[in-house]
C-alpha cells in the first residue's frame, strides 16, 4: 500500500472517529472537562466548546504537582475561546497516602480532583464530567483512570479510539497553537515510588526541568533517586550536551540543587519510566 494511500485511509478513519466523538459529545448536553491545558484536553474542550457551546466548564486544579506556567496556559486558552473557566484548589500534599508516594499514587490525586471538579459541576448545573485520556494511554499503568471509573468520568478521547497522533493532527488542522509541544504529566510522576513527596522537591524538580528547556531541550524529564537525579531527553538531543560546556553547567546546577549524582538515561525520553519498576515486579518484560 503506497503512502499517500495509506495516509488518506488513516485521515478518513479519523474523520469518522471526530464524528463519533461530536455525537457522544451532544448526547451528554452538558460537560465539565479536567483541563489541566495539555494537548488532549485542549483538543477535547476546543471540540466540546463547538458542540456544545456554553454548556461546557473547563475546571483547572492548582497543585504544587503543576508547574505554574501550564496553569497559565489553561487560563490563556480558555479566554482565547471565550470558556467559562473555574480554577480550583486541591489538597493532595494534606493527604498521608498520597505523599507516602506508593504505586497508588495517582489514585488518590484524581481521586480528589475529580471529587472537586464533580461538585463544581453541580454547582454549575453541568450534567457529565470529562477528563483527557487517549487511547493510547491503554498502554501505561494509570491508577487514576480507576478513580476516574468510580466518579462516572467520562473519557470521550479514549471512547472514540483516538490516538495522540491523531489529535495532534486534528489540533494542528484547527489552529491550536501548541498541537506539537511535549507530552505533559504532573510533577509527582518524575519522584520514584516509595520516595516522600513533598512541595520544596515538587519546586526544585519543575526548577531543574525549566533550566534544561532554558538551554534548548524540549522534551525533558528528571527523574529524582533521592541523590541521583536522573535525566531523560530526546535521543536527538544528546548531541547538544557535548555543546557549548552544556554539560559542566548542568552538573553544576544539579549539584548545586543537591544531588550528588547526576546521570543521563541512555535510553533518552520515555513516558512513565518510573513505572518499568512496576512492570519488573509483576513479571513483565520491557521493551527494547
Amino acid at each position: 500500500m503506497s503512502d499517500f494511500i495509506q495516509k488518506k485511509i488513516i485521515n478518513e478513519q479519523t474523520r469518522v472517529k471526530v464524528k463519533s466523538l461530536k455525537q457522544e459529545l451532544k448526547s451528554l448536553g452538558s460537560v465539565a472537562v479536567a483541563f489541566s491545558g495539555g494537548i488532549d484536553s485542549s483538543f477535547l474542550l476546543r471540540i466540546a466548546s463547538d458542540v456544545l457551546g456554553n454548556r461546557v466548564l473547563a475546571v483547572t486544579i492548582k497543585s504544587p504537582s503543576i508547574p505554574e506556567k501550564e496553569l497559565q496556559r489553561a487560563i490563556n486558552f480558555t479566554r482565547e475561546f471565550n470558556i467559562k473557566h473555574i480554577v480550583a484548589e486541591s489538597h493532595e500534599l494534606d493527604n498521608p497516602d498520597f505523599i507516602k508516594n506508593d504505586r497508588l499514587r495517582c489514585y488518590y490525586c484524581k481521586k480528589e480532583e475529580f471529587g472537586i471538579i464533580s461538585e463544581l459541576a453541580k454547582k454549575n448545573n453541568i450534567a457529565f464530567l470529562a477528563d483527557g485520556q487517549n487511547y493510547d494511554d491503554n498502554d501505561d499503568y494509570r491508577p487514576g483512570s480507576i478513580a476516574a471509573s468510580e466518579l462516572a468520568v467520562l473519557s470521550p478521547l479514549k471512547n472514540n479510539n483516538l490516538s495522540k497522533a491523531e489529535i495532534r493532527f486534528l489540533s494542528k488542522e484547527m489552529g491550536l497553537h501548541d498541537w506539537d509541544r511535549p507530552a505533559l504529566a504532573c510533577l509527582s510522576s518524575r519522584i520514584q515510588y516509595g520516595t516522600e513527596i513533598s512541595e520544596s522537591l515538587l519546586k526544585k524538580i519543575d526548577h531543574l526541568e525549566n533550566f534544561l528547556t532554558d538551554l534548548g531541550f524540549r522534551q525533558v524529564r528528571v527523574r529524582h533517586h533521592n541523590e541521583i537525579a536522573r535525566i531523560e531527553i530526546a535521543k536527538e538531543d544528546f548531541s547538544m550536551l557535548f555543546e557549548k560546556d552544556l554539560m559542566r553547567k548542568i552538573i553544576s546546577e544539579f549539584k548545586r540543587n543537591g544531588y550528588c549524582y547526576v546521570t543521563l538515561d541512555l535510553e533518552g525520553y520515555s513516558t512513565g519510566s518510573l513505572n518499568k519498576v512496576l512492570k519488573k515486579l509483576n513479571g513483565e518484560t520491557q521493551e527494547d
